[in-house]
C-alpha cells in the first residue's frame, strides 16, 4: 500500500546521505585550509543531514520497507571553497525541489505523514539554502580577505596553546 513512499523515502535517504559525505569532504578540507567558520558550518549542516536519514529510516521502517543505506552519488573532490558553496547550493535547491514534488506525490497517495517530512525537510534544505547563500555573499563581497580572516583567527587560537 505504501510502496511509492517508501521509494520516495529511500530517494531521500540516498540524497540526503549524499550529502553528509559531500559536507564532510567539505568540512576536512576547510579545516584543512583553516577556514574554520566555514569548516564549522559544514560540519554542522552534513549533522543536520545525518538526522535526516534517521528521520526518513524511522518512516521507512514504520511502513514496513527496508532502508536502503547507499548514497546517491559520490562524492566530487571539489577543494576550492567558491566552488564548493555554489555545489552545496546546488545540492540544496535540487533537495528543496525534490522534496516538493515528493511531498505532492505522498499526499496525493494519502499518506499524510511522509507528506509533513518531506515538507519539513523542505524547510531545512532551504535553511541550508541560505546559509549558503550568504557566505557566498561574504565571499564576493569581502573576497579573500574573508578567508583571510578565518585563517588569522584560527592561527591566534593556535599559537595560544591548548589552554585558550
Amino acid at each position: 500500500m505504501h510502496a511509492k513512499s517508501i521509494e520516495l523515502l529511500n530517494r531521500a535517504v540516498a540524497d540526503e546521505l549524499a550529502a553528509v559525505h559531500q559536507y564532510m569532504f567539505f568540512h576536512f578540507h576547510c579545516d584543512d585550509q583553516g577556514f574554520e567558520l566555514l569548516s564549522s558550518l559544514y560540519r554542522r549542516i552534513a549533522i543536520e543531514e545525518m538526522m535526516h536519514v534517521e528521520r526518513l529510516a524511522e518512516r521507512i521502517l514504520f511502513l514496513k520497507g527496508e532502508v536502503l543505506m547507499k548514497a546517491g552519488h559520490e562524492v566530487q573532490p571539489v577543494t576550492d571553497v567558491r566552488e564548493m558553496l555554489a555545489m552545496a547550493a546546488r545540492m540544496e535547491q535540487e533537495s528543496a525541489r525534490d522534496y516538493n514534488l515528493w511531498a505532492n506525490e505522498s499526499g496525493a497517495n494519502a499518506d499524510s505523514a511522509t507528506k509533513k517530512i518531506f515538507e519539513g525537510l523542505v524547510e531545512d534544505e532551504e535553511r541550508h539554502l541560505e546559509q549558503f547563500d550568504l557566505e557566498t555573499q561574504n565571499l564576493s563581497r569581502f573576497g579573500d580577505r574573508y578567508l583571510a580572516l578565518q585563517s588569522i583567527e584560527r592561527a591566534k587560537k593556535s599559537s595560544m596553546g591548548p589552554a585558550a
